[in-house]
């Protein structure tokens, strides 16, 4: 059972918690849970990882794979955390995005945009980094991911599949 501390040690270079925080390891961002880290750090060269939002079909697309629940986080805030500690491949485009259906052409995606600018605060190929593949092209490629984490994350189009690099 973790215990609630108003600060740590300065002494040990740690940076005051918030009144209430409760933490076990420094460094790991709040969202991603002892599930996720395990999995992160289970996953090797070429492994990938789906972050779905709320309307991806995750428990279907994960049968045959790992089915991690992230209730409460955005696909945003997931994306962020996990690229602080996961290596993206130097393949051409180690971040897929969903792309929308020929219906939803002109639907504003600016999830999109927050997607690319936090890929390119981690890679030095920035947006580059990032392509689209179809929807349906997702789902048969999300089946085959070592991992599937589904987020609440509520915009459109907000799915992605990430490709583990080398440290």
């Amino acid at each position: 059972m973790p215990v609630k501390n108003d600060t740590l040690s300065k002494k040990d270079g740690a940076v005051p918690l918030e009144k209430g925080e409760i933490t076990m390891l420094k460094g790991i961002p709040e969202c991603i849970s002892p599930e996720l880290l395990k999995i992160l750090h289970e996953m090797g060269h070429g492994d990938r990882l789906v972050i779905g939002d709320a309307n991806f079909p995750a428990a279907a697309c994960a049968k045959n794979n790992i089915l991690i629940r992230a209730d409460g986080v955005t696909a945003t805030e997931l994306l962020d955390a996990v690229l602080q500690l996961f290596p993206l491949d130097e393949v051409e485009h180690p971040v897929l995005i969903m792309d929308k259906q020929e219906h939803h052409k002109n639907m504003e995606t600016p999830v999109w945009d927050v997607f690319k600018s936090t890929v390119a605060k981690y890679d030095p190929r920035g947006e580059s980094a990032c392509g689209l593949i179809g929807r349906f092209d997702f789902y048969e490629e999300a089946k085959k991911a070592y991992a599937v984490v589904a987020t609440t994350e509520k915009a459109f189009y907000s799915c992605l599949i990430l490709q583990k690099g080398c440290i």
